[in-house]
C-alpha cells in the first residue's frame, strides 16, 4: 500500500470532554493563557498540553536568525561544591513560561521563578532531597502549571473578578505542580513558592504510598518527567529501576485533584482482572507478579475528547522475558486513557514481548494533520484529521488516529529471530512501519563497522563479528547479541517537533549500536565482573536481574579510541513530510567532542554526535535543538536542512529548549546547559534574542 492509499478517514466517539482550562490552549498550536497574544507563552513541556512543540512566534526568522545572541544568562548554583550529590545530576529542564514569569526545576529538587525578560530570580522553593542517595537517572524535566478557572473566566469578560466562594483556602489560585526524583508531587503557589497546604499533607503527596508493588529499596523508584494538567486534574507517572529484578514496583498513572490532592483514578499497566482484554496476552499468572511497563516520559492530553495519552515502557526485567511470557499488551506501548476515569480508551503496541528495553521514550505528539478529500464540499474540499505521533527507539515514526488508535500510515506484522535462551520464548513478530520507513538503521554488519584508521576500523569488525546479529529484534543471547538501533534509541526521549502549516515532524535520531549478553546467574559475581571490565578497559554495564536465571551485561559498541563502530552520521535530524510520509530531509546533527585524542581529530565534519534532547519549531521556519556532545545551540531551516545558526554553550545542553514572547515583546529562546568534565562546568539556563532595536 502507498503512502497516499494508505489515508483514510475514521470516525468515532470523541469521549467526555473536558473542560479546557488555562494550560492548553484551542488546539495543538495556540500556547494562549491567561495573559498575552496566542502563541507567546510556553504553556507546558511541549508548550501545551498536545506537546506539538511548535510556536507561532516568527520575530526569529530564517533572515535574521544568525543575529541572535545572549540575552541573560541564569545559573541554578547546583554543579557549585556546596551542592555535592552522590551521583551526577543533569539539568533537563525545559521551563515554562506564564503571564511575564518563567518556572523550571532542577535535578536536586529545587523549583525556581524568574523574570522572563531579564532571568532575575524571583523565588526558589527547595524540596530538600536527600543528594547522597544513589539516583539512576537523576535529572527533572520541567514543572507544570495549574490556573484557576475562575481566574480564566475573570480574564476572559474583562470583569477581574473572581467569586471568593471559589477559591482555594491557600490562596494557590496558581499552583505550579512539581515532581521529585525522591517521588513526592508538590503543589507550591506560583506567586510565592510557598506549598498550597490544601494539598495532599501540607502540600505534597509520597508517590511511593499506595502502588500495588511497592518499591524494593528507596531510589528504585522516581519520577523524572513534569506532571500531566488537565481540566482539575494532576497525573503523573514514574521512573521504575525496572532491570533489577521481576517486580521492582508497580508503574501505575494516578490522577489527584489539583485543589485537594485526593487520588481520583489509578491505572496499572499490567492488567489485574481477567474482564480486560488485555489480560490474556499475559500468561502463567504473570500480571501479579511483574511490575514496571510504567510512564516514565511525558504525558499529553486531548482535553476536548477528554483524553490522556501516556507512552509505557518494558515490564520488568527489560531482558529476559520468560517469567512474564505473552506479548505483554499495554507495555511498550500508547495508551489512551479516559482523563476523567482513567480507563482504557484504545491502546497500541509499538514492540511486542520487548527484551531490547525499547521503551516509549518520547512524549506523544497530538496534531492535526490535513489531507484532501472529497465530501460534499468537493474534491477540493480539506479533511482534518486528529492524530498522535510516536517516535520510537527502534528509529520508526507511527502515526495514529487520535480517536482510535488505528494507523493512519500502514503498520505490517514481520516475523522476527526466534530466541535461543532456555527458558524465554520470544513473541514471533513486530510492529513495522512500512509507509514511512525507519529514520535510524536496523542492521550493521562487521563489513559496515567504521574506523577512522585501519586499526580502529578491524577493531570494530571483531567486535561485530563476534555477536549474533540478524537484525533489529535479534533477542539477548548467551552468545552476545548486537542491539542496532541500541537502548538509547533510534529516536529517544527528545521526541519531535511538528510545524502544523507545513505540515512536517522532524525527529532527531542515534545511528549506534550496543551488545547484550544474558550470564547464567548461578556462580555469577558482579564485582568480580566489573573489576574484570574495568581492568580490560570494556566498560560493561552488569545487572544481576533478581529473581531470573539470568545476570545481563550491556555496552556500547565503539573502538578503542571511544568512536562509534557504525557508519556516521552518528546523530542526525530527520525531516517527515506527514502528507506523503516521505523522507523530506535529513541532516548530520552535532560533533563528536573532539578532546585530546588524535583519532577524534580525524573525523569528518558531518560525522554528527551522539545526542539526547528534543527540538522545536517556530513559524519563522526554524528548527533549534541542542541536545550533541558538543556544546552548541543549532537552529535549522524546516524546508532543506540547512544549518542556519550556531551559538556556544558553557555546557552540552541536553534538553528541549523553548521559545516565548516576554513582557517587552521579544521573542527569547532558551535552553537549559548543564555538564561536568569535558561536557563544560556549570548549570546554566542560556536565554538568546535578537539585539534591541
Amino acid at each position: 500500500m502507498s503512502a497516499a492509499s494508505s489515508w483514510r478517514l475514521i470516525t468515532g466517539a470523541t469521549g467526555l470532554a473536558l473542560v479546557l482550562s488555562a494550560c492548553a490552549g484551542a488546539d495543538s498550536t495556540d500556547n494562549a493563557g491567561v495573559r498575552g497574544a496566542p502563541g507567546s507563552e510556553w504553556w507546558a513541556y511541549g508548550g501545551d498540553v498536545f506537546g506539538s512543540r511548535y510556536s507561532r512566534l516568527d520575530e526569529v526568522d530564517r533572515s535574521n536568525v544568525r543575529q541572535l545572541t545572549v540575552a541573560w544568562r541564569y545559573e541554578t548554583g547546583e554543579a557549585d561544591p556546596g551542592f555535592a550529590t552522590r551521583e551526577e545530576p543533569t539539568l533537563e529542564a525545559t521551563p515554562i513560561v506564564v503571564e511575564g514569569i518563567m518556572y523550571l526545576s532542577t535535578p536536586l529538587g529545587r523549583v525556581i521563578a524568574l523574570d522572563a525578560d531579564t532571568g532575575e530570580e524571583l523565588w526558589v522553593h527547595d524540596a530538600r532531597i536527600d543528594r547522597f542517595e544513589s539516583y539512576g537517572d537523576f535529572a527533572s524535566r520541567g514543572v507544570s502549571i495549574w490556573v484557576d478557572p475562575a481566574l480564566v473566566a475573570a480574564a476572559s469578560t474583562g470583569s477581574g473578578r473572581v467569586d471568593p466562594s471559589t477559591r482555594s483556602t491557600s490562596g494557590c489560585d496558581r499552583r505550579i505542580f512539581a515532581a521529585t526524583i525522591d517521588a513526592r508531587l508538590i503543589a507550591l503557589d506560583a506567586a510565592d513558592g510557598r506549598p498550597c497546604q490544601d494539598f495532599g499533607g501540607s502540600g505534597q503527596i509520597d508517590l511511593r504510598r499506595g502502588l500495588r508493588i511497592a518499591p524494593f529499596e528507596y531510589p528504585a523508584y522516581q519520577v523524572t518527567s513534569p506532571p500531566l494538567v488537565v481540566g482539575d486534574l494532576v497525573i503523573t507517572g514514574s521512573a521504575i529501576a525496572d532491570n533489577s529484578r521481576r517486580a521492582p514496583a508497580s508503574g501505575e498513572v494516578r490522577a489527584f485533584d489539583v485543589r485537594t490532592g485526593q487520588l481520583r483514578w489509578s491505572w496499572d499497566p499490567i492488567p489485574q482482572t481477567p474482564l480486560d482484554p488485555a489480560f490474556e496476552t499475559w500468561q502463567e499468572g504473570s500480571p501479579a507478579l511483574t511490575g514496571s511497563a510504567n510512564v516514565w516520559s511525558v504525558m499529553t492530553a486531548d482535553p476536548q475528547r477528554g483524553l490522556v495519552f501516556a507512552p509505557t515502557s518494558s515490564p520488568a526485567p527489560d531482558y529476559y522475558g520468560g517469567l512474564r511470557k505473552g506479548a505483554g499488551r499495554y507495555g511498550n506501548s500508547i495508551v489512551a486513557l479516559d482523563a476523567q476515569t482513567g480507563k482504557v480508551v484504545w491502546d497500541f503496541q509499538t514492540v511486542h514481548h520487548d527484551l531490547w528495553d525499547y521503551d516509549n521514550a518520547s512524549p506523544p505528539a497530538l496534531v492535526t494533520l490535513r489531507r484532501s478529500g472529497e465530501p460534499d464540499g468537493g474534491p477540493q474540499a480539506e479533511i482534518e484529521i486528529p492524530a498522535v505521533l510516536q517516535a520510537t527507539k527502534t528509529g520508526m515514526l507511527f502515526v495514529l488516529h487520535r480517536e482510535t488508535g488505528e494507523a493512519l500510515f500502514e503498520v505490517e506484522e514481520r516475523p522476527v529471530p526466534a530466541s535461543d535462551v532456555p527458558g524465554e520464548e520470544t513473541w514471533p513478530t513486530q510492529p513495522f512501519t512500512a509507509a514511512i520507513h525507519p529514520l535510524s538503521p536496523h542492521q550493521v554488519t562487521p563489513e559496515d563497522a567504521f574506523g577512522v584508521t585501519e586499526e580502529e576500523r578491524e577493531a570494530c569488525r571483531e567486535i561485530l563479528g563476534a555477536l549474533r546479529n540478524e537484525g533489529i529484534f535479534t533477542p539477548p543471547s548467551l552468545q552476545g547479541t548486537l542491539v542496532m538501533p541500541s537502548t538509547i534509541g533510534g529516536a529517544h526521549w527528545g521526541g519531535l517537533t511538528f510545524d502544523p502549516v507545513r505540515q512536517i515532524a522532524v525527529v532527531p535520531v542515534n545511528r549506534h549500536a550496543a551488545m547484550v549478553q544474558l550470564i547464567p546467574a548461578e556462580g555469577f559475581s558482579r564485582d568480580s565482573a566489573e573489576a574484570e571490565s574495568g581492568r580490560l578497559g570494556l566498560g560493561y554495564e552488569y545487572n544481576i536481574m533478581v529473581g531470573t536465571p539470568y545476570a545481563m551485561r550491556r555496552r556500547s559498541l565503539r573502538s578503542p579510541s571511544g568512536i562509534p563502530c557504525t557508519p556516521p552520521p552518528f546523530g542526525a535530524l530527520v525531516a517527515v513530510s506527514l502528507a506523503t510520509g516521505e523522507r523530506l530531509w535529513e541532516t548530520p546533527l552535532g560533533r563528536m567532542p573532539v578532546g585530546d585524542s588524535e583519532t577524534l581529530r580525524l573525523l569528518p565534519d558531518n560525522a554528527g554526535s551522539i545526542n539526547l534532547g528534543g527540538p522545536i519549531a517556530t513559524a519563522g521556519g526554524l528548527v533549534f535543538i541542542a541536545s550533541t556532545d558538543d556544546p552548541a545551540l543549532r537552529a535549522f531551516d524546516i524546508d532543506t536542512g540547512e544549518e542556519l545558526w550556531k551559538a556556544e554553550l558553557p555546557a552540552i545542553g541536553q534538553a528541549t529548549p523553548m521559545t516565548y514572547r516576554g513582557p517587552s515583546g521579544r521573542q527569547y529562546v532558551v535552553i537549559a546547559a548543564a555538564g561536568g568534565g569535558s561536557h563544560g562546568e556549570g548549570d546554566y539556563l542560556v536565554a538568546f534574542a535578537l539585539p534591541r532595536r
